[in-house]
């Protein structure tokens, strides 16, 4: 299991601050986040309406439903499965590093939601690299003018060669 990175933790917690705009309550990241109101709220934050009911109070069971609600909002959100932390990992304090590549992800992940217009973590995501070809382009692909394969060779053979690839001549 990876080890904690207080310096991310942190990070994380900052942009949380910035997207509620209000300071976290005090205490280590896995309390601060662990009855998953904080995680709930912040998700509403950055899509209204992705939790319709956050529980406040109640056993255990109750918070831990907090917890899934975040997990299916930010799954709608587009975030991929594998960053997702699962309910334990939070709640039982067994994967804390995951947690926050999940937080982390959703903070950068806000850049590809032209609708947010909050602040957002990390680098700057790419955008796809979508290739454009004019009918000229498209002309000479069809007839097999420009190869897109690497090792294209029209008419070669294997003449020559010898077993394993071994030329005849040497």
């Amino acid at each position: 299991m990876p080890g904690r990175n207080k310096e991310l933790e942190s990070e994380v917690m900052a942009w949380v601050e910035a997207v509620l705009g209000e300071k976290l309550p005090p205490g280590n990241f896995e309390d601060v986040f662990r009855d998953g109101i904080v995680l709930c709220n912040l998700i509403n934050k950055i899509q209204p309406g992705s939790v319709k009911k956050i529980q406040t109070s109640g056993g255990s069971f109750k918070l831990m439903e907090n917890i899934q609600r975040f997990q299916e909002a930010v799954k709608k959100y587009g975030l991929p499965h594998e960053e997702i932390f699962q309910t334990a990992d939070l709640y039982e304090r067994r994967n804390i590093p995951q947690v926050v590549i999940c937080l982390y992800s959703l903070g950068r992940f806000t850049q590809k939601h032209p609708e947010y217009t909050g602040p957002t973590l990390g680098p700057k995501m790419s955008d796809e690299n979508k290739r454009e070809w004019d009918e000229d382009q498209q002309r000479l692909l069809r007839d097999g003018q420009i190869g897109l394969q690497m090792g294209q060779n029209k008419g070669a053979t294997q003449s020559g060669m010898g077993s394993m690839n071994q030329s005849r001549h040497m």
